[in-house]
Protein backbone atom coordinates (compact mmCIF):
# COMPACT_ATOMS: atom_id res chain seq x y z
CA UNK A 1 0.00 0.00 0.00
CA UNK A 2 1.76 2.95 -1.05
CA UNK A 3 0.89 7.01 -1.23
CA UNK A 4 0.18 7.25 -4.41
CA UNK A 5 -2.46 4.46 -4.38
CA UNK A 6 -4.35 5.93 -1.25
CA UNK A 7 -4.16 9.24 -3.07
CA UNK A 8 -5.95 7.86 -6.41
CA UNK A 9 -8.07 5.79 -4.31
CA UNK A 10 -9.23 9.17 -2.47
CA UNK A 11 -9.31 11.20 -5.94
CA UNK A 12 -12.26 8.26 -7.16
CA UNK A 13 -14.39 8.54 -4.37
CA UNK A 14 -14.28 12.29 -4.21
CA UNK A 15 -14.96 12.68 -8.13
CA UNK A 16 -16.52 8.88 -8.63
CA UNK A 17 -15.16 8.62 -11.84
CA UNK A 18 -12.19 7.16 -12.96
CA UNK A 19 -11.16 8.99 -15.87
CA UNK A 20 -12.29 12.75 -14.09
CA UNK A 21 -9.93 11.29 -11.12
CA UNK A 22 -7.07 10.71 -13.21
CA UNK A 23 -6.99 14.15 -14.60
CA UNK A 24 -7.17 15.66 -11.09
CA UNK A 25 -4.49 13.60 -10.27
CA UNK A 26 -2.23 14.21 -13.44
CA UNK A 27 -2.10 10.83 -14.66
CA UNK A 28 -3.81 8.57 -17.54
CA UNK A 29 -6.78 6.62 -16.35
CA UNK A 30 -4.80 3.57 -16.85
CA UNK A 31 -2.32 3.78 -14.85
CA UNK A 32 -4.69 4.62 -12.01
CA UNK A 33 -6.84 1.84 -12.48
CA UNK A 34 -3.95 -0.41 -12.83
CA UNK A 35 -2.84 1.24 -9.12
CA UNK A 36 -5.76 0.76 -7.57
CA UNK A 37 -6.29 -2.64 -9.03
CA UNK A 38 -3.54 -3.85 -7.39
CA UNK A 39 -4.12 -2.09 -4.16
CA UNK A 40 -7.28 -3.77 -4.03
CA UNK A 41 -5.36 -7.05 -4.99
CA UNK A 42 -3.12 -6.38 -1.55
CA UNK A 43 -6.17 -5.76 0.23
CA UNK A 44 -7.82 -8.93 -0.64
CA UNK A 45 -11.18 -6.80 -1.03
CA UNK A 46 -12.96 -4.71 -3.67
CA UNK A 47 -13.27 -1.03 -2.72
CA UNK A 48 -15.32 0.07 -5.49
CA UNK A 49 -18.17 -1.33 -7.27
CA UNK A 50 -17.41 -0.46 -11.50
CA UNK A 51 -20.59 -2.20 -12.33
CA UNK A 52 -22.67 1.39 -11.00
CA UNK A 53 -22.52 4.58 -12.51
CA UNK A 54 -21.56 7.14 -11.10
CA UNK A 55 -19.02 4.18 -9.67
CA UNK A 56 -19.34 4.19 -6.08
CA UNK A 57 -17.45 2.18 -2.80
CA UNK A 58 -18.39 -0.88 -1.96
CA UNK A 59 -19.75 -1.36 2.08
CA UNK A 60 -16.38 -2.27 3.16
CA UNK A 61 -14.75 0.31 0.77
CA UNK A 62 -16.45 3.11 2.71
CA UNK A 63 -14.54 1.85 6.01
CA UNK A 64 -11.78 1.92 3.41
CA UNK A 65 -11.81 5.25 2.49
CA UNK A 66 -13.02 6.79 5.61
CA UNK A 67 -9.01 5.49 7.20
CA UNK A 68 -7.45 6.19 4.00
CA UNK A 69 -8.61 9.84 4.06
CA UNK A 70 -7.37 10.60 8.50
CA UNK A 71 -4.35 8.53 6.98
CA UNK A 72 -2.97 11.10 4.36
CA UNK A 73 -4.66 14.01 6.46
CA UNK A 74 -2.17 13.24 9.24
CA UNK A 75 0.85 12.49 6.45
CA UNK A 76 -0.18 15.89 4.76
CA UNK A 77 0.56 17.49 8.37
CA UNK A 78 4.12 16.92 8.18
CA UNK A 79 4.58 18.94 5.13
CA UNK A 80 2.44 21.74 6.22
CA UNK A 81 4.27 22.17 9.77
CA UNK A 82 7.35 22.89 7.94
CA UNK A 83 5.69 24.97 5.22
CA UNK A 84 3.89 27.61 7.90
CA UNK A 85 7.32 27.32 9.83
CA UNK A 86 9.35 28.25 6.71
CA UNK A 87 7.06 30.62 4.68
CA UNK A 88 4.42 31.67 6.93
CA UNK A 89 0.63 31.63 6.64
CA UNK A 90 0.14 31.25 3.12
CA UNK A 91 -1.81 29.38 0.27
CA UNK A 92 -5.24 28.34 -0.39
CA UNK A 93 -8.47 28.67 2.01
CA UNK A 94 -11.35 26.91 0.29
CA UNK A 95 -14.23 28.61 2.46
CA UNK A 96 -18.05 27.36 2.24
CA UNK A 97 -21.09 29.86 3.65
CA UNK A 98 -24.32 29.34 4.04
CA UNK A 99 -26.56 31.78 1.69
CA UNK A 100 -28.05 33.22 4.90
CA UNK A 101 -24.71 34.34 5.92
CA UNK A 102 -22.60 35.15 3.14
CA UNK A 103 -24.18 38.25 2.53
CA UNK A 104 -23.79 40.32 5.63
CA UNK A 105 -20.59 38.46 7.23
CA UNK A 106 -18.40 38.00 4.50
CA UNK A 107 -18.37 41.90 4.18
CA UNK A 108 -17.23 42.83 7.21
CA UNK A 109 -13.88 40.63 7.34
CA UNK A 110 -12.75 40.19 4.06
CA UNK A 111 -10.73 42.75 2.50
CA UNK A 112 -9.10 42.87 6.75
CA UNK A 113 -8.37 39.17 6.16
CA UNK A 114 -6.95 39.79 2.50
CA UNK A 115 -4.87 43.00 3.73
CA UNK A 116 -3.57 41.21 6.84
CA UNK A 117 -2.57 37.85 4.88
CA UNK A 118 -1.57 38.67 1.59
CA UNK A 119 -0.22 35.79 0.93
CA UNK A 120 -3.15 33.86 1.26
CA UNK A 121 -5.63 32.63 -1.66
CA UNK A 122 -9.19 32.96 -0.63
CA UNK A 123 -12.22 30.97 -2.58
CA UNK A 124 -15.82 31.31 -1.28
CA UNK A 125 -18.10 29.13 -2.22
CA UNK A 126 -22.41 29.95 -1.38
CA UNK A 127 -24.02 26.92 -0.81
CA UNK A 128 -26.16 25.41 1.30
CA UNK A 129 -24.96 23.37 4.74
CA UNK A 130 -25.71 19.78 3.36
CA UNK A 131 -23.45 20.89 0.27
CA UNK A 132 -20.94 22.47 2.74
CA UNK A 133 -20.80 19.39 4.98
CA UNK A 134 -20.37 16.77 1.79
CA UNK A 135 -17.37 19.07 0.97
CA UNK A 136 -15.93 18.87 3.91
CA UNK A 137 -15.58 15.74 4.25
CA UNK A 138 -14.93 15.07 0.50
CA UNK A 139 -11.77 17.69 1.40
CA UNK A 140 -12.91 19.97 -1.62
CA UNK A 141 -13.69 22.66 1.15
CA UNK A 142 -11.30 23.73 4.14
CA UNK A 143 -13.62 25.06 6.32
CA UNK A 144 -17.15 25.93 6.41
CA UNK A 145 -19.16 29.36 8.19
CA UNK A 146 -22.41 27.30 9.38
CA UNK A 147 -25.29 27.68 11.74
CA UNK A 148 -25.27 24.80 14.18
CA UNK A 149 -25.22 22.16 15.57
CA UNK A 150 -24.66 20.36 13.28
CA UNK A 151 -25.04 16.92 15.22
CA UNK A 152 -22.42 15.20 12.56
CA UNK A 153 -19.50 13.18 15.05
CA UNK A 154 -16.80 14.10 11.95
CA UNK A 155 -17.41 17.34 11.79
CA UNK A 156 -15.63 19.81 14.70
CA UNK A 157 -17.73 22.81 15.71
CA UNK A 158 -16.27 26.46 16.67
CA UNK A 159 -18.77 28.51 17.78
CA UNK A 160 -18.05 31.79 16.62
CA UNK A 161 -21.39 34.14 17.90
CA UNK A 162 -25.16 34.30 18.57
CA UNK A 163 -27.41 36.00 15.87
CA UNK A 164 -30.86 36.96 16.73
CA UNK A 165 -33.73 35.94 14.80
CA UNK A 166 -36.08 39.35 14.01
CA UNK A 167 -39.53 39.60 12.72
CA UNK A 168 -39.60 41.97 9.18
CA UNK A 169 -43.35 43.28 8.78
CA UNK A 170 -45.30 44.93 6.17
CA UNK A 171 -46.83 48.96 7.59
CA UNK A 172 -49.92 47.51 7.90
CA UNK A 173 -49.32 44.01 9.30
CA UNK A 174 -51.02 43.67 12.43
CA UNK A 175 -47.64 42.81 15.06
CA UNK A 176 -46.43 45.87 13.00
CA UNK A 177 -48.07 48.21 16.56
CA UNK A 178 -46.17 46.24 18.45
CA UNK A 179 -42.44 46.63 19.77
CA UNK A 180 -41.66 43.26 20.17
CA UNK A 181 -42.66 39.97 18.95
CA UNK A 182 -43.21 36.23 20.16
CA UNK A 183 -43.61 33.24 18.27
CA UNK A 184 -47.33 32.64 19.73
CA UNK A 185 -48.19 35.70 17.70
CA UNK A 186 -46.89 35.15 14.76
CA UNK A 187 -49.77 33.90 12.10
CA UNK A 188 -48.10 30.85 9.83
CA UNK A 189 -50.30 32.16 6.94
CA UNK A 190 -48.69 35.27 6.45
CA UNK A 191 -45.10 33.95 7.00
CA UNK A 192 -42.58 34.19 3.63
CA UNK A 193 -40.66 31.52 4.03
CA UNK A 194 -37.14 30.53 2.46
CA UNK A 195 -37.42 27.15 0.27
CA UNK A 196 -36.05 23.28 1.24
CA UNK A 197 -32.47 22.58 1.92
CA UNK A 198 -31.80 26.21 3.84
CA UNK A 199 -31.18 25.92 7.11
CA UNK A 200 -33.14 28.79 8.21
CA UNK A 201 -36.12 27.87 6.73
CA UNK A 202 -35.45 24.63 9.39
CA UNK A 203 -35.45 26.75 12.25
CA UNK A 204 -38.22 29.35 11.14
CA UNK A 205 -40.46 26.21 11.25
CA UNK A 206 -39.02 24.90 14.48
CA UNK A 207 -39.51 28.63 16.42
CA UNK A 208 -43.17 28.69 14.91
CA UNK A 209 -43.98 25.07 15.95
CA UNK A 210 -44.60 24.01 12.50
CA UNK A 211 -42.32 21.31 11.71
CA UNK A 212 -44.08 19.91 8.59
CA UNK A 213 -44.32 23.99 6.90
CA UNK A 214 -46.57 26.40 6.52
CA UNK A 215 -48.70 27.69 3.46
CA UNK A 216 -49.76 30.91 2.65
CA UNK A 217 -53.39 31.80 2.30
CA UNK A 218 -52.00 33.67 -0.78
CA UNK A 219 -49.65 32.47 -2.80
CA UNK A 220 -47.38 29.27 -2.51
CA UNK A 221 -44.27 31.21 -2.93
CA UNK A 222 -40.66 30.28 -1.30
CA UNK A 223 -37.62 32.03 -2.18
CA UNK A 224 -33.90 31.14 -2.20
CA UNK A 225 -33.14 34.73 -1.28
CA UNK A 226 -33.86 36.88 2.19
CA UNK A 227 -33.74 40.07 -0.08
CA UNK A 228 -36.16 38.57 -2.36
CA UNK A 229 -38.57 38.06 0.85
CA UNK A 230 -37.88 41.44 2.27
CA UNK A 231 -39.22 42.77 -0.58
CA UNK A 232 -42.05 40.53 -0.88
CA UNK A 233 -43.03 42.29 2.67
CA UNK A 234 -42.43 45.25 1.50
CA UNK A 235 -44.72 45.91 -1.11
CA UNK A 236 -47.02 42.66 -0.59
CA UNK A 237 -48.00 41.72 2.34
CA UNK A 238 -47.64 39.57 5.66
CA UNK A 239 -43.71 39.23 6.84
CA UNK A 240 -40.95 37.25 7.25
CA UNK A 241 -38.37 36.40 9.59
CA UNK A 242 -35.04 36.78 9.35
CA UNK A 243 -31.06 36.98 10.91
CA UNK A 244 -29.70 39.59 12.35
CA UNK A 245 -27.07 40.76 10.36
CA UNK A 246 -28.91 41.19 7.38
CA UNK A 247 -30.78 43.96 8.93
CA UNK A 248 -27.86 45.79 10.15
CA UNK A 249 -27.57 47.79 7.33
CA UNK A 250 -30.70 48.50 6.40
CA UNK A 251 -31.83 52.36 6.39
CA UNK A 252 -34.44 54.29 9.00
CA UNK A 253 -37.18 53.49 7.16
CA UNK A 254 -37.09 50.10 6.10
CA UNK A 255 -35.57 49.54 9.97
CA UNK A 256 -38.42 50.55 11.05
CA UNK A 257 -39.89 46.98 9.84
CA UNK A 258 -38.16 45.26 12.06
CA UNK A 259 -39.30 43.88 15.24
CA UNK A 260 -37.27 42.01 17.88
CA UNK A 261 -38.43 38.74 19.48
CA UNK A 262 -38.99 39.33 23.40
CA UNK A 263 -36.73 37.70 25.67
CA UNK A 264 -35.52 35.30 26.04
CA UNK A 265 -34.59 36.13 21.95
CA UNK A 266 -34.35 33.04 19.69
CA UNK A 267 -30.89 33.04 18.34
CA UNK A 268 -29.28 30.76 15.94
CA UNK A 269 -25.71 30.04 16.77
CA UNK A 270 -23.04 30.79 14.06
CA UNK A 271 -19.77 28.06 14.01
CA UNK A 272 -16.49 27.84 12.21
CA UNK A 273 -16.56 23.97 11.46
CA UNK A 274 -13.66 22.00 9.73
CA UNK A 275 -13.39 18.24 9.27
CA UNK A 276 -12.32 16.51 11.92
CA UNK A 277 -8.85 15.70 10.59
CA UNK A 278 -8.53 18.95 9.30
CA UNK A 279 -5.72 20.73 7.54
CA UNK A 280 -4.26 24.40 7.59
CA UNK A 281 -4.81 24.78 11.49
CA UNK A 282 -2.64 28.22 11.48
CA UNK A 283 -4.58 29.90 8.50
CA UNK A 284 -8.01 28.72 9.89
CA UNK A 285 -7.30 30.16 13.45
CA UNK A 286 -5.96 33.37 11.85
CA UNK A 287 -9.45 33.20 9.90
CA UNK A 288 -11.66 33.03 13.04
CA UNK A 289 -10.12 35.72 14.69
CA UNK A 290 -10.40 38.09 12.21
CA UNK A 291 -13.97 37.55 11.49
CA UNK A 292 -14.41 37.73 15.47
CA UNK A 293 -12.72 40.86 15.33
CA UNK A 294 -15.43 42.68 12.60
CA UNK A 295 -18.30 40.65 14.54
CA UNK A 296 -20.48 42.87 16.65
CA UNK A 297 -19.61 42.77 20.50
CA UNK A 298 -23.28 42.10 21.75
CA UNK A 299 -23.41 38.86 19.25
CA UNK A 300 -20.16 37.74 20.76
CA UNK A 301 -21.10 37.97 24.48
CA UNK A 302 -24.65 36.73 24.01
CA UNK A 303 -25.62 33.65 26.56
CA UNK A 304 -27.03 31.18 24.44
CA UNK A 305 -30.78 30.90 26.45
CA UNK A 306 -32.34 30.51 23.85
CA UNK A 307 -30.69 28.75 20.57
CA UNK A 308 -32.88 27.28 17.70
CA UNK A 309 -32.13 24.05 16.47
CA UNK A 310 -32.14 22.09 13.12
CA UNK A 311 -33.99 19.25 12.31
Amino acid sequence: MTHTQLEYLLAVDTYRHFATAAEKCFVTQPTLSMQLQKLEEELGVQVFDRSRVPVRPTELGKEIIAQARVAMAEFKKIAELVKTQRDGISGELRIGVIPTLAPYLIPLFITDFIQKFPDVHISIQELVTANIIEKLKLELLDVGLLVTPLHDKTMVEVPLFYEAFVGYLHPSHPLSAQQEITPETIDPTDLWLLNDGHCFRSQVLQLCNRAKGIRNVHIDYESGSLETLKRIVETQSGMTLLPELSVRELSPEKFALVRPFAEPQPLREVSLVVHRSFLKKKMIESLRNVILAHVPLEMRERNPVRVVKIK
